[in-house]
C-alpha cells in the first residue's frame, strides 16, 4: 500500500495533515514584524533569551513555528542562519516544523540551509514574473521544501473569483510540470480583504475568496488553501462582538469550500449555532454579498455595530428555547451544558417516550451527535464538551433506576416462562488506563469524557494499573479498543512492555497510546514493533473520537491501520537515518566545551540556614496568587497566552467562561479549604569536580548528585550544558550552595468522589487541574522566598507575577525527569535529603512519579548565569560514565535513560 498523498512537514518529529486534521497553530511570535520583545532581543543579539520565545511558542501548542527576520536594522542573512542554527540544537523546539517567512528570498534561502526535516517557506509568488517564481520554487525543492504561494502575479494582488483561481492555477502547473512539486506540497494563499468598507468593488471580497478557494480544492484537490482571516472585519476593528461573529460565519463558509488552514489575530471566535439569529443574518449578508444593492447590507451592519459599541455587549438570559419541545430543550441542554432542567426535561422525555432506554438512543443521542459534530469541526472546545458530558450523565442518571427496573421485569417474565433472556450487545467498549507507575489522569479522564459523548462505554481503571490488570479486564469486559495513557518518561517502557504482553498472550485489539511524554516518533519506533494488531498514537482528546471510529469501522479500519502501519514505518526509516547522520561529541570533548564561568569574580551568598524547613498546611490564598494559568488552559486543549487567550480570535469566548468557572471553584477551595498544601526545602554547601558530579555536605553525610551534559555538537562558541557547570568546582576554593524542595497539594480525594456521585465531570476535572497549579504556584512561592529570604542571593528582588512566570529572575529549580537532568533516579537522593515523604506528604511509586499527583520537586540553583536546557540526545559512552558514577548495574542505568539513548 502506498503512503498517502498527504501534507508531511517535520521538524524532528512529523506533521502529517490528514482530511481529519482541523486548522493547524502556527507559532508567530517568532517574527520580529509581529512580536516586539522578540525583535529586541534579537536587535540585541540576545539569541539564547530568543529561543525561549520559540520554546514558549511549542509548549503553548504551536505545531509549526513561523521565524521571520525581516527588520531594516537587522541584516536579515546572519540573523535568521544564527537564528536557525541555534535552534536545531534545542531538541524541545526543533521537533516542530519550522515557517521560514520572509519577504527576501536570499533570507529564505539562507533559512533553508539552516533546518532539518522537512519545512515551510512562506512565501513565492509571481509578482516579480514567472523566470523569477520558476528560480525561487527550484531553490525551495532542492532543499525539500513546502512552499506557500501568494496569488500574486505580474499585474497585482488578485482580487477576484477569477483571477486568485486563475493565478493559483497558473502556479499550479508550473510548479507541478515544470518544477516537479507534488500537489500536496503547495499550499495557497489567495488573499483575504476586507469587506463592509463601504466601497462598493470590495463587497464581494468574501464571497471572491470562498469561491476561488472551493474552485482551487476542486482543480487541484491536494494542495491546501490558507489566509489571514482577520483581515475580512478589519473594518470593524474595535467592535469585538461583531468582529468575532463576522469570523465565525466567514470561517463557517470558507471551511466548508475547503480552507485548510488560518491565522487569526484580534478578537474572538464564537460558536456559529450560538451567534444571535439577526447579527448572524447581518453577517451572512455583508461575508456572501446578499440583499447588498447601493451598500444596504454594509450600512445594516454597521448601524447594529454602533448600537453594540454604544451599549457594550449585554449577557442577557433568553428562555425562549423552553417552549421548544422537550428534544429541542435536551439538544439546547446538552450544546449549552446547562443543567438547570435536565431532570425536568429527561422526565418529560421518559413519559413521553414507550422505554428510558428510547430516551437515551433518541433525543439525548441526537443531542450529542450535534456536540460531536460541533466539536469535530472545531466550532465547539474542549471545556463545552465536558460540560455536555455533564448534562448527559445527570440524565442518564435519572433514567438509570428505570432502565434497571425493567431489565429486572425482563429477566422475571423470562425466569416465568423458562426462556433465555439475551440483552442487547450495546455501545462498543473502550478501556482506558494509566499505566503502571503513573498516576497522572487528567488526560485521560479528558479522552474518556469525549469519547463517552460520542457514545463509547468507557471503562476507565484509574492511575497505577499493571499489564496484568488490564489484559485481564479488557478479556473479561470483551473490549473493543485499549487505551494507555502516561505522563513520565518511564511510562514509556510500561506501553513497550504492555504491547509485548499483548502479542504474547495473543489479544487482539487495537491500541491506542497517549499522554504528555508519548510521541508519534516513539510509538512507531517503540511500541508499534511489537504488537501486530493496530498501534496508534493519539495527540488529544480532539483526535480519539475520529481514530477510535476509524479502529471499529469494518469499512475502514484495514485501510487505516494500513496507512498508520506504512506511515510508521517511513518514520523508523527516518528515525534510523537522523541517527546516523546526526552529530555528537566524546563526553571528554563536550565536558571539554563546558560553560565557562568567571569564578574569581563571584562570591557564592550563603543561605540563611542549612538543613531543611518544612510548611505544613501553608496558606492556598496566598499561593493562588502565584498561579500561572496558561498552563491551566493547555490542559483543557486550549492554546494561547494568558491572559492574551481570553481575547483569542477562535477560543477566547470558551477560555472566559473556563476562566470564569475556575476563579470560581478556586475561591471555594480558598474558603473552604479543601485541600491542604504541604512543602519542605533545603540547602546544603557544595561544589562540583568541575565535570558533571556535584558534592554536598548533609551533616555528617556526604552526598553526589550526578547530572547529564548535552553532547550534540553545536555552533561554534555555543557550550555543551551541564547543571553541574552552575556550581563553583572545588578548585576554585570558593564555597558554593545547592538547594532543594518538595511541595504537594493534599485532600482531593473526597472532593473528586463527590463530583463523580454528583456525574460532574466538569468539576472533576477543573479540580484536578486547579491543584496542580496551586502545586506549581507553591513551588513558585518558595522559589521566591527562597531568592529573597531564604537563600537570599537577590534579596532585591522586585518583579511582576508576569515576570515571574516568564522566569526573568536569577536562578533555576530543574526538576529530575525533566530535560536538564532527565534521570528520575535522582529523586531517590532529593527525597532522602528533604525527608520529602515525611515532611511533605509525597510518596514515590516504582517508576519514580509522585503522589499525590499535584506535587512538584526540583534542584535550586542561585547562579546568575544558571538556565534552562534541554540535555537531548547522549551516547554510550556518556551511559557507560554515568553508570559507573551512580554505581548503578549499566542495565538499569539504560532502562531509565533509555528515551534520551541515541
Amino acid at each position: 500500500m502506498s503512503i498517502k498523498p498527504y501534507l508531511r512537514l517535520a521538524g524532528l518529529e512529523p506533521l502529517v495533515m490528514r482530511p481529519e486534521t482541523n486548522f493547524v497553530n502556527v507559532g508567530e511570535r517568532t517574527n520580529v514584524t509581529g512580536s516586539k520583545k522578540f525583535a529586541r532581543l534579537i536587535r540585541d543579539n540576545q539569541y539564547e533569551e530568543a529561543l525561549s520565545v520559540a520554546r514558549q511558542q511549542v509548549e503553548n501548542g504551536a505545531q509549526i513555528l513561523d521565524v521571520n527576520m525581516d527588520d531594516a536594522l537587522l541584516e536579515g542573512v546572519k540573523a535568521m542562519t544564527t537564528f536557525l542554527n541555534l535552534l536545531q540544537a534545542e531538541p524541545d523546539i526543533a521537533k516542530i516544523p519550522i515557517m521560514i517567512d520572509s519577504s527576501k528570498f536570499e533570507i529564505i534561502e539562507a533559512g533553508l540551509k539552516c533546518v532539518q526535516g522537512k519545512c515551510i517557506v512562506n512565501s513565492i509568488s509571481m509578482k516579480e514574473g514567472e523566470a523569477k517564481f520558476i528560480e525561487q520554487a527550484f531553490t525551495c525543492l532542492s532543499y525539500g521544501a513546502s512552499v506557500i504561494v501568494m496569488a500574486f502575479d505580474e499585474k497585482g494582488q488578485a482580487d477576484t473569483k477569477q483571477r486568485k483561481v486563475e493565478i493559483c492555477h497558473r502556479a499550479y502547473k508550473i510548479l507541478t510540470e515544470r518544477v516537479g512539486f507534488d500537489p500536496q506540497d503547495i499550499i495557497f494563499d489567495p488573499n483575504i480583504f476586507a469587506v463592509a468598507t463601504g466601497i462598493e468593488e470590495h463587497n464581494n471580497y468574501a464571497v471572491d475568496f470562498i469561491e476561488a478557494t472551493r474552485e482551487i480544492k476542486q482543480l487541484m484537490p491536494l494542495t491546501k488553501v490558507s489566509g489571514g482571516v482577520s483581515n475580512v472585519s478589519f473594518s470593524f476593528r474595535g467592535n469585538d462582538h461583531v468582529r468575532e461573529a463576522i469570523h465565525s460565519v466567514f470561517l463557517y463558509y470558507a471551511i466548508q469550500a475547503g480552507m485548510d488552514m488560518g491565522i487569526v489575530n484580534a478578537g474572538q471566535l464564537v460558536v456559529y449555532d450560538e451567534i444571535e439569529p439577526s447579527l448572524r443574518k447581518l453577517c451572512e449578508d455583508v461575508l456572501l454579498n446578499r440583499n447588498n444593492d447601493n451598500n444596504e447590507a454594509t450600512e445594516a451592519l454597521i448601524n447594529f455595530a454602533e448600537t453594540v459599541k454604544a451599549k457594550g455587549k449585554e449577557i442577557v438570559k433568553d428562555e425562549k428555547w423552553r417552549n421548544e419541545p422537550v428534544e429541542k430543550r435536551i439538544a439546547h441542554s446538552l450544546v449549552n451544558g446547562i443543567t438547570d432542567y435536565v431532570e425536568l426535561d429527561t422526565e418529560e422525555a421518559r413519559q413521553k417516550y414507550p422505554k428510558p432506554l428510547d430516551v437515551i438512543e433518541g433525543p439525548l443521542m441526537d443531542g450529542m451527535n450535534i456536540v460531536g459534530d460541533l466539536f469535530g469541526s472545531g466550532k465547539m472546545f474542549l471545556p463545552q464538551v465536558v460540560k455536555s458530558a455533564r448534562v448527559m450523565k445527570k440524565a442518564v442518571a435519572v433514567l438509570t433506576p428505570f432502565i434497571e427496573a425493567e431489565k429486572e421485569e425482563r429477566k422475571q417474565a423470562h425466569l416465568a416462562a423458562g426462556t433465555t433472556n439475551e440483552e442487547a450487545a450495546g455501545a462498543a467498549k473502550i478501556l482506558l488506563a494509566t499505566v503502571k507507575g503513573d498516576v497522572h489522569d487528567i488526560g485521560k479522564n479528558i479522552v474518556g469524557v469525549v469519547l463517552g459523548c460520542n457514545g463509547y462505554d468507557i471503562i476507565d481503571l484509574g492511575v497505577m494499573v499493571s499489564a496484568d490488570k488490564i489484559l485481564e479486564t479488557a478479556i473479561k469486559e470483551n473490549v473493543d479498543i485499549i487505551g494507555l495513557s502516561g505522563l513520565i518518561t518511564p511510562s514509556l517502557d510500561e506501553m513497550v512492555h504492555i504491547a509485548h504482553e499483548m502479542k504474547r498472550r495473543n489479544i487482539n485489539l487495537p491500541l491506542m497510546i497517549g499522554g504528555a511524554t508519548t510521541s508519534r516518533m516513539h510509538t512507531a519506533v517503540k511500541i508499534a514493533p511489537e504488537y501486530d494488531h493496530g498501534v496508534v498514537h493519539v495527540l488529544d482528546a480532539s483526535r480519539s473520537v475520529t481514530v477510535a471510529g476509524s479502529l471499529l469501522s469494518k469499512e475502514q479500519k484495514g485501510d487505516f491501520l494500513g496507512g498508520i502501519s506504512n506511515e510508521y514505518q517511513k518514520l523508523r526509516e527516518d528515525f534510523a537515518s537522523k541517527r546516523s547522520v546526526k552529530s555528537f561529541l566524546p563526553l571528554a570533548q563536550a565536558q571539554a566545551n563546558k560553560v565557562f564561568l568567571d569564578w574569581n569574580s563571584f562570591t557564592p551568598v550563603s543561605p540563611s540556614f542549612t538543613g531543611t524547613r518544612s510548611f505544613n498546611n501553608y496558606s492556598l490564598d496566598e499561593i493562588a496568587n502565584y498561579i500561572d494559568w496558561q498552563p491551566f488552559f493547555i490542559a483543557w486543549e486550549l492554546h494561547g497566552r494568558f491572559p492574551q487567550i481570553l481575547s483569542d480570535e477562535k477560543v477566547g469566548v470558551e477560555a472566559t467562561k473556563l476562566y470564569n468557572d475556575a476563579k470560581e471553584l478556586l475561591q471555594k477551595i480558598v474558603s473552604e479549604k479543601w485541600l491542604t498544601a504541604r512543602g519542605v526545602i533545603g540547602f546544603w554547601p557544595a561544589n562540583s569536580n568541575g565535570k558533571d558530579t556535584v558534592t554536598l555536605q548533609d551533616n555528617n553525610e556526604v552526598v553526589d548528585l550526578e547530572f547529564l551534559r548535552q553532547q550534540i555538537k553545536k555552533a561554534a562558541g555555543q557550550p555543551n550544558i551541564s547543571l553541574a557547570d552552575f556550581i563553583a568546582p572545588q578548585e576554585t576554593g570558593k564555597q558554593d550552595n545547592i538547594g532543594a524542595f518538595a511541595v504537594s497539594i493534599h485532600g482531593i480525594d473526597e472532593h473528586i468522589k463527590r463530583f463523580e456521585s454528583q456525574h460532574d465531570d466538569y468539576n472533576k476535572i477543573m479540580l484536578q487541574a486547579l491543584a496542580d497549579r496551586l502545586a506549581e504556584a507553591f513551588a513558585e512561592l518558595l522559589h521566591h522566598k527562597t531568592r529573597t529570604e531564604f537563600w537570599g542571593y537577590a534579596k532585591d528582588e522586585n518583579i511582576t507575577n508576569e515576570d515571574m512566570i516568564k522566569e526573568t529572575y536569577q536562578g533555576i529549580r530543574p526538576a529530575p525527569g525533566y530535560p536538564a537532568c532527565p534521570d528520575h533516579t535522582e529523586k531517590y537522593k532529593l527525597f532522602h535529603l528533604l525527608n520529602a515523604t515525611k515532611e511533605a506528604g509525597i510518596e514515590l511509586t516504582e517508576s519514580l512519579a509522585m503522589f499525590p499527583a499535584s506535587s512538584v520537586c526540583g534542584w535550586y540553583f542561585a547562579h546568575p548565569d544558571s538556565k534552562y536546557f534541554g540535555v537531548g540526545k547522549i551516547t554510550r559512552d556518556q551511559l557507560e560514565d554515568y553508570a559507573t558514577r551512580k554505581e548503578m548495574p549499566l542495565e538499569n542505568a539504560e532502562r531509565w535513560l533509555r528515551p534520551i539513548l541515541d
